[in-house]
């Protein structure tokens, strides 16, 4: 990783003070003094604006949050963050609003993360494994003794992080009639796959959760908001509701699990509004901004401005193969920037980030492409967005800083 322009400051965020390193908060700035290629990232914003546009688009708003160092070089809305009404089934056609009643994207618009949602549980994890709370190779089932089928098997805290337990994608907690059926099932769960083979699945953070709010007696809400969002000033990152957030689905049978019509402000995952609205593997709401701090607060070795959420060698831990949460060197979502340790994730509400620690720079995409209805995911803009990016480090002038100066 570069190396940044550090200052010493006191210990915050339970630190004990002393020795700890702080780095430059971000700054909306220039292209060329964030080391990057003005055409290239004209020509990124571009293609961003056009995937909300024609009578099919890729999605009905999008936000775009891109930069080098502690510098956003380019910052885009387009399109909106509400333009449907419903979802007709008979003829397969999205109905839309009166364009008074449509809601234009704006780059403050909160989204519904998704499953990038896990990403702030595994820091909390790790977070916890920095505080020798938690033991990366400890059993589940040493913490949550009455989840038998986790502990029968023998499952531990790295598998769930990096998706090897065996579980399957999911469970159909939403079916359930109460919480305590729900978590009888939850409970019951065993691997359906053999341990060590990566199958991706929400019931992985899902346990985590678990196993946090039992060692911690805090809730994951807070344990995030207490341990990541607030130090970090992420003010518009929260679990929901948010009601200002793009809007997501026509949540209907028998494209849906559930009968919840249009959603906007309410968690989109079935499972996670089920568990109700706080959960492990979905749930919060945030801004692009906020996403890019988050960002920058990992490639700086875990400290931005005054605060710090995870010592350096923690998040090298985090973000070293095969990757503790995050997905690592993904070409089909990071495009050019997927070869050398970069490290992010998508949700199935359209978001996804990458943050790329060889080059230094941070990748947000925000979009509601499940707005009305969702769809098969369609990674190419995100890819193109990636290769816009990394060909606008390659392109730059020699000699870029990190710091920005």
């Amino acid at each position: 990783m570069p190396s940044l322009a550090y200052r010493r400051h006191p210990g915050r965020n339970g630190s004990k003070g002393g020795g700890q390193l702080s780095a430059p908060r971000l700054r909306i700035d220039t292209p060329e003094r964030a080391g990057l290629d003005a055409e290239e990232l004209h020509h990124l914003v571009r293609d961003v604006r056009r995937l909300t546009k024609g009578p099919d688009p890729w999605a009905a708003g999008v936000v775009l949050v891109a930069g080098r160092g502690p510098v956003i070089a380019a910052e885009e809305a387009a399109g909106w963050a509400v333009r449907y009404a419903s979802y007709d089934e008979k003829t397969e056609s999205c109905i839309e609003l009166p364009p008074e009643a449509r809601v234009p994207m704006s780059v403050h618009t909160p989204f519904d993360l998704a499953s990038l949602t896990k990403l702030f549980t595994a820091v909390a994890a790790v977070q916890q494994l920095e505080r020798g709370t938690l033991g990366v190779d400890a059993r589940v089932g040493a913490y949550l003794p009455e989840f038998r089928g986790a502990r029968e098997h023998g499952i531990t805290v790295r598998q769930l992080l990096t998706h090897t337990s065996g579980l399957r994608p999911e469970l159909p907690l939403y079916d359930c009639p109460d919480a305590a059926a729900r978590l009888a099932l939850l409970r019951a769960e065993a691997p359906s796959s053999p341990p060590g083979l990566y199958v991706y699945s929400d019931l992985n953070l899902l346990l985590l959760q678990f196993v946090l709010e039992r060692i911690t007696g805090r809730g994951l809400d807070v344990l995030v908001r207490d341990g990541i969002t607030r130090p970090l000033g992420m003010t518009a990152t929260s679990f929901g509701p948010c009601p200002g957030a793009a809007a997501t689905e026509d949540q209907r049978r028998p494209w849906a699990k559930a009968e919840r019509g249009m959603l906007r402000g309410v968690v989109h995952d079935e499972n996670a509004w089920a568990l109700g609205g706080v959960a492990g593997h979905a749930g919060l709401f945030s801004t692009a901004r906020d996403l890019a701090v988050f960002c920058r607060a990992l490639l700086a070795g875990g400290s931005y401005g005054p605060a710090r959420i995870l010592g350096p060698d923690f998040v090298e831990l985090m973000l070293a193969p095969p990757g503790l949460g995050f997905a690592l060197d993904q070409p089909w979502f990071m495009g050019a920037l997927g070869h050398r340790g970069a490290a992010g994730h998508t949700g199935f509400t359209g978001t996804s980030l990458v943050l790329d620690p060889a080059t230094d720079t941070f990748l947000v995409l925000l979009a509601n492409t499940v707005h009305p209805r969702r769809r098969p995911a369609d990674n190419a803009p995100r890819v193109a967005a990636a290769n816009h990016l990394a060909r606008a480090v390659r392109a730059s002038p020699s000699g870029y800083s990190p710091s920005g100066v």
